[in-house]
């Protein structure tokens, strides 16, 4: 019987995924599964810098736009509806390609979500009572105290999952971090992961230059349109969080821009973090498209 392989295309905002991902498919004759946390929702294109209708043309893509802002979804739920997914393209496909920089998602699929503990609701308010009274500095620096690892590779401008990593970790009095690195789950499948990195600096200069295209594509637009929900989950995400700043009229549109392209340079960190403490990923730069492939056909076959 044929293996059955899952081949992951793991890597940084802004590092050529897409392109990449849709030319392996073709020659794979295959489909994309999009592991992004904020791709999904189906409002979001031009800040998440989601996958063109061109592109979603050329390869059927799983999980890009199928999701509202106002629906409540989370990487548990990802899991989930992957798998079951994947039964079903595993039925005619012998691989499929999963994408994306979102590493809790990646991780819930290949590995499976460890199951946390319920937190006690004292703990939770009084946390909130901290974020409300004293801000999100506070709880980063209660969380590089409590649990260096996972402070190092969080998104430390998401309070909610600030506020989730330090109930946890004050609950049981063990690191977060310590949850995520439980016991892998088997799964029916073969895993096969490959990372996308290049020079830091290159890196860096591709994404100022995305965030200049996406507010040209219409992000200032784009981001008005959702103003009124601007307090869900889902919009607290960089590009969007500075361009309400700007919309409030307390920063210029030049400063939004300066700082999406900070802050999505320190995200392209965080999440360089996360993918390099998985010893299972092989490395190559995004150009490396032979040898990507050679590689696929080498493990697969």
């Amino acid at each position: 019987m044929t293996q059955k392989t899952l081949i992951v295309i793991a890597g940084p905002t802004a590092i050529g995924k897409t392109e990449l991902c849709i030319r392996l498919a073709e020659k794979l004759n295959t489909e994309i599964i999009s592991a992004d946390s904020r791709q999904i929702f189906k409002e979001l294109k031009i800040g998440t810098a989601a996958p063109s209708e061109k592109d979603l043309q050329r390869v059927k893509h799983h999980f890009v736009g199928n999701k509202s802002i106002h629906d409540f979804y989370t990487a548990g739920m990802f899991e989930l509806d992957v798998i079951e997914l994947l039964k079903d393209l595993f039925s005619h496909k012998n691989n499929i390609i999963m994408t994306g920089g979102s590493g809790l998602y990646i991780d819930a699929v290949c590995k499976g979500i460890d199951a946390l503990p319920r937190v006690d609701p004292q703990i939770r308010k009084d946390l909130t009572e901290q974020y409300e009274k004293e801000g999100i500095d506070s709880l980063r620096y209660k969380l590089q105290v409590l649990d260096p690892e996972y402070y190092r590779m969080a998104d430390l401008q998401n309070p909610k999952r600030l506020l989730k990593a330090l109930e946890i970790t004050i609950q049981t009095g063990k690191p977060y971090s310590s949850f995520l690195t439980g016991n892998k789950k088997e799964r029916f499948f073969n895993i096969l992961k490959i990372g996308l990195n290049r020079d830091r600096q290159e890196l860096y200069n591709i994404i100022n230059q995305r965030v200049e295209k996406m507010v040209d594509a219409g992000l200032v637009e784009e981001a008005q349109k959702y103003y009124d929900y601007r307090d869900i989950n889902a919009l607290n995400t960089v590009g969007y969080k500075e361009i309400f700043q700007y919309l409030d009229g307390n920063i210029t549109l030049e400063r939004a821009k300066e700082l999406i392209k900070r802050d999505t340079r320190r995200y392209a960190k965080r999440q360089i973090t996360w993918f390099k403490r998985d010893k299972e990923i092989k490395w190559f730069l995004p150009g490396e498209f032979d040898q990507i492939y050679k590689y696929i056909k080498d493990h697969t076959e």
